[in-house]
């Protein structure tokens, strides 16, 4: 019993020793990686191929999923849009369902279920003057256009849409203006 009580003892006197020195200086390191990071640099060369990790890509590159659109945010590629482009997808159920759903996400807020220009922020007196689709003079292309780009008030919803959901709601949109117009 003696000798563990020396030991402890004499334990007791070694830890303090050790964790009492100098804290200018680093002691022992159990987990060296925690203490010392590897260094990384996110735009350093890579062995001898000379490719950087973080390269900008070629010009002319393509994101999958997107398609390049030709028109600029002008008056005159608006005009241009407006009577050239027209709808790739075939003019059926499953797409006017899925632009009937994309509406109800991204426009009936301001444009109404109607298509009338009656929605919930119209009605709450935060947007004054959304037109309905039955006053405006509107195309396939027209309306893809202020989607990309926005018009007035209306921002773009390019980024939140992909091509195809673009243009279900434009068909969506060509529906209720047949509606309304009746």
């Amino acid at each position: 019993m003696r000798k563990y009580i020396k030991f402890s003892i004499a334990l007791l006197v070694l830890a303090t020793i050790v964790s009492c020195s100098d804290k200018r200086e680093r002691q022992l390191q159990y987990m060296p990686d925690m203490y010392v990071a590897v260094p990384y640099e996110a735009d350093a060369e890579k062995g001898n191929t000379g490719a950087s990790s973080n390269l900008k890509p070629v010009a002319g590159t393509i994101a999958r999923g997107n398609v390049p659109y030709e028109y600029a945010d002008t008056n005159a590629d608006y005009e241009k849009a407006k009577t050239v482009l027209k709808s790739p997808l075939v003019q059926d159920d499953a797409n006017l369902e899925q632009g009937k759903k994309m509406y109800t996400i991204y426009c009936v807020s301001c444009h109404g279920k109607k298509g009338d220009g009656n929605g919930y922020l119209s009605q709450a007196d935060k947007f004054a003057g959304i037109p309905s689709y039955k006053d405006r003079d509107i195309t396939e292309g027209s309306i893809y256009h202020v989607i990309m780009y926005g018009k007035n008030l209306m921002g773009s919803h390019s980024s939140q849409l992909t091509n195809k959901e673009r243009w279900q709601i434009v068909q969506y949109v060509g529906q209720l203006r047949n509606d309304l117009l009746k």
